[in-house]
């Protein structure tokens, strides 16, 4: 009977994961054709604009972050990750993400691993390990910034939030998430279940936590060139954007998010901002999000030749110097 319901699971799930997006994208389009002549009436003004660009330096700051702290898990398995590198292979690889399938950034970064010596477990452990990091992360701040009551709920959630990433139970998750991409990848998958985390993660998940930070200052921006809020709304604001950008992270099937972090938002945010509202600050804040994702790996690709060519150069001088 198991066994029976496992090959059944396993044949309609990619119809499912089709499904569950087709209805996000449905509501998320229904939601702007009834509220788009709502969305274009609003104007942006210059301190607007002047906001605007404030957000896209923090998601821009916080593109790079999350790069340290990838380069800062990997040194949790005695990889010596140069900041710069990991910095430059992180911008080159997240725009990747947009392509059908939301699995080729990881794949990018296990190669750029390998190639600087790094084991294909490790390589692997470690792109599996920064996802659930972010999850926590956000999750972990929407839990603190919701709105006060139900203490006696989000505290054990918290709790049991925090208690998940001991390497007790961390290793066998990871395990798990190797053979699944390894099966997915075609490669063997017996390498990734040798590499352990063997102390808890602390650093790396307050970098996460970190980023998350950052990513919501960015939105908050975007919510202040259009609408001023008031300090309890913050918190709250905040903790929709973080449960939102965290169903846009984990829901598959769903490049980037697209979708699934509007849809979200939209519904979450529908009793604190009007609707026209809302559609334009996710609109913005998506092509922002894109517009950063892209100027940080246009400005790692320049970075990286720009090594090359100041290698080169060097060679050249001295070769002149040995003549």
């Amino acid at each position: 009977m198991n066994t029976f319901l496992r090959q059944a699971f396993t044949r309609i799930k990619p119809y499912l994961r089709w499904l569950v997006l087709g209805g996000i994208l449905f509501f998320l389009v229904k939601t702007i054709k009834d509220r788009w002549q709502d969305a274009i009436a609003i104007r942006i003004d210059h301190s607007g604009w002047m906001l605007l660009a404030i957000a896209f330096g923090f998601t821009l700051i916080a593109h790079m972050w999350s790069g340290c702290v990838w380069g800062w898990i990997l040194r949790e398995f005695n990889q010596p990750a140069k900041l710069l590198w990991s910095i430059r292979t992180y911008l080159k690889t997240n725009i990747a993400k947009y392509l059908p399938g939301n699995v080729w950034h990881y794949y990018g970064r296990i190669k750029a691993a390998q190639d600087v010596g790094a084991s294909f477990g490790i390589a692997t452990v470690s792109v599996l390990l920064e996802p659930l990091l972010m999850a926590a992360a956000a999750l972990a701040v929407a839990l603190i910034c919701a709105p006060q009551g139900n203490i006696g709920i989000r505290l054990p959630f918290l709790c049991g939030l925090l208690v998940a990433f001991h390497p007790r139970i961390l290793n066998p998750i990871l395990n798990y998430l190797a053979k699944v991409k390894g099966k997915k990848k075609g490669k063997n998958s017996s390498e990734p279940q040798t590499q352990r985390v063997k102390r808890y993660p602390l650093i790396p998940l307050l970098g996460e936590i970190g980023f998350v930070g950052l990513r919501g200052t960015g939105f908050l921006f975007v919510v202040f060139a259009l609408h001023s809020l008031s300090i309890e709304q913050i918190p709250a604001v905040l903790s929709a954007f973080c449960i939102a950008w965290l169903l846009g992270l984990v829901v598959p099937g769903a490049p980037g998010g697209i979708g699934v972090f509007e849809a979200t938002a939209i519904a979450l945010l529908e009793g604190t901002l009007s609707s026209g509202l809302i559609i334009s600050i996710v609109i913005l804040y998506r092509l922002i999000g894109t517009l950063a994702e892209a100027l940080g790996a246009g400005l790692a690709w320049l970075n990286e030749r720009w090594l090359v060519s100041r290698a080169r150069s060097a060679t050249h001088s001295f070769k002149d110097l040995d003549t």
